[in-house]
């Protein structure tokens, strides 16, 4: 009896220490499956429910400004503002999705003064992907107030462009995002309307949920 106590307490010393290394390899096989197809080509990132959130700092440039269908050549701005926004996106396929846009737009002018902006909108756009680079082409539409010293204006605004974005992680995507957008002010009363046209370069990062 005493050697059939003590034999089976040798094998469950001998074996377990085998069982909890294999546990160990098959753990550390799946991880690093699970790495390799990460780090590996990926032919799709999405499917449909996917979402987005952005965060997206950057700067803006005024390029074209007209009063009454001329351009006018003296904006008194200066050459550079700042701009930036938050942004949900919905997908509701690999590539189609919709969302909406609030952001913020500064821009000083010669006088020492600054307009603000403050565009919300709704967007929508097709993302294309290239292995973990994703490329989205979007549209922004809605309505921004703005404001300049005493004086304040709400009108339509309209954004659009092409963002490039390198797939970090499955969590987290980075990128750059150039757009054009355009402020239109309509005066019906004075028949006096005018555009402005803005460029803006953004550093974007988008988490994955």
């Amino acid at each position: 009896m005493k050697k059939a106590l003590a034999l089976s307490l040798l094998c469950f010393i001998f074996f377990t220490p085998h069982v909890h290394a294999q546990d160990e390899d098959i753990y550390n096989e799946d991880e690093g499956q699970a790495e390799a197809d990460w780090y590996g080509e990926l032919p799709s990132l999405y499917s449909a429910g996917d979402m987005t959130f952005n965060i997206s700092p950057g700067i803006t440039f005024p390029v074209l400004f007209t009063e009454n269908g001329k351009p006018v050549s003296q904006t008194k701005m200066t050459a550079v503002g700042g701009a930036g926004a938050l942004a949900f996106n919905y997908f509701l396929s690999p590539h189609f999705f919709l969302g909406g846009e609030i952001g913020g737009k500064f821009i000083g002018t010669l006088a020492k003064n600054t307009h603000y902006l403050i565009p919300i909108g709704l967007r929508t756009g097709y993302q294309f992907l290239i292995w973990k680079f994703e490329i989205p082409l979007s549209l922004v539409i809605g309505i921004a107030p703005q404001r300049y010293l005493n004086m304040g204006y709400a009108g339509l605004f309209i954004k659009g462009g092409p963002a490039v974005y390198y797939r970090f992680n499955p969590d987290w995507s980075f990128g750059l995002d150039l757009s054009w957008s355009w402020y239109p002010q309509l005066n019906t009363k004075e028949e006096k309307d005018a555009h402005g046209n803005y460029i803006n370069l953004i550093l974007s990062a988008r988490y994955h949920f």
